[in-house]
Formats: structure tokens, sequence, C-alpha cells
């Protein structure tokens, strides 16, 4: 049994378009391979089968190397509420649970994102070792889901995203 403790990552983020559009976001694959663990000059699958018990897949190709990010839907709720596992086989067994929460306000919406981060814990691990680890795992969760929403936001608020230079 491995043992591992969990931290929760939670953002919202306010978007000028509608909550049909953000949450589209997160289910079109055309709009994915933009966004989502990926880029569109890198991304080299985006799969989708957005239903309960469905899957999706985003396969991003950088520095030589390929990434897999993969889950399953657990609730679809369009356009209130999704709930999928969030896993990239390559580096870990774990899984995570993400879910999004999109409420309509007078002029566009606002998005809640909630990721439970599962952290493995090494062999030999002091408290004070896991306490490091989970502010790493969330420090770095919560940097990475920064650039990406500024991303969907650009892609739901005006179609295209302005990628920063290399």
């Amino acid at each position: 049994m491995v043992h591992a403790s969990t931290i929760t990552v939670t953002m919202k983020r306010s978007f000028d378009v509608s909550a049909d559009r953000v949450f589209d976001a997160w289910l079109n694959p055309e709009m994915m391979r933009k966004w989502l663990f990926t880029m569109e000059s890198t991304n080299k699958v985006a799969k989708n089968e957005p239903h309960v018990g469905g899957t999706w897949e985003i396969v991003d190709h950088r520095g030589g190397k390929d990434y897999r990010a993969i889950g399953e839907y657990i609730e679809i709720d369009p356009p209130n509420r999704l709930v999928f596992t969030f896993k990239m086989p390559q580096f870990s067994d774990t899984e995570d649970r993400i879910t999004v929460e999109c409420k309509p306000l007078e002029k566009g919406c606002e998005m809640t994102f909630t990721q439970v981060i599962v952290v493995p814990h090494e062999e030999g691990w002091t408290e004070k070792d896991i306490e490091q680890a989970l502010r790493e795992y969330h420090d770095s969760t919560e940097q990475g889901w920064n650039f990406m929403f500024l991303g969907v936001k650009q892609l739901v608020e005006t179609g295209k995203i302005n990628y920063p230079s290399p």
C-alpha cells in the first residue's frame, strides 16, 4: 500500500462570456487542444468522450518528449458542473479529482476550479518532508493552472490565444 496525502487547490476566475462558452472549452476537443495541458503548436492528441464514464486524453509534445494526460468523466451537468479524474501515467499511478463549477453573473460567469491532488510519500519521509511536498505540489499546480486559465480566458473571450514567446 502506497502512503499518500492529499492537498486541495481551489481557484476562481471570471469570464466576460456565458457559462456555456466556458463549459464548452473543457469538453470540445478543438478548444481543449489549444489550452488544456497543451498548446495548439505542441498538441499531438486531443480526444474526448464527454459523457459520464467517458474518457479524455491530451498528448503534448515538448522538448522531444510526449506528455500524456488522461481521465474519466464522473459528472457532467452543462453548463454548471463538471467532475473528472486526472492522471499522468508516465509520472505516477496517482489519480487526482477535478471539479469545475460555472455560475452565471450579471455579465459573464464565474468559474470555480478545485483539484484534489494525491501526493505519494517517499519511504522515510518525516512530517516535515510531507508538509514540504504538499506545499510544492500545491504551488506548482496553481502556477500551471494560472497559465492555462490565462489561455482559456483569451480563447473563450477572443477566439484565440496569444502564447508567450519561448
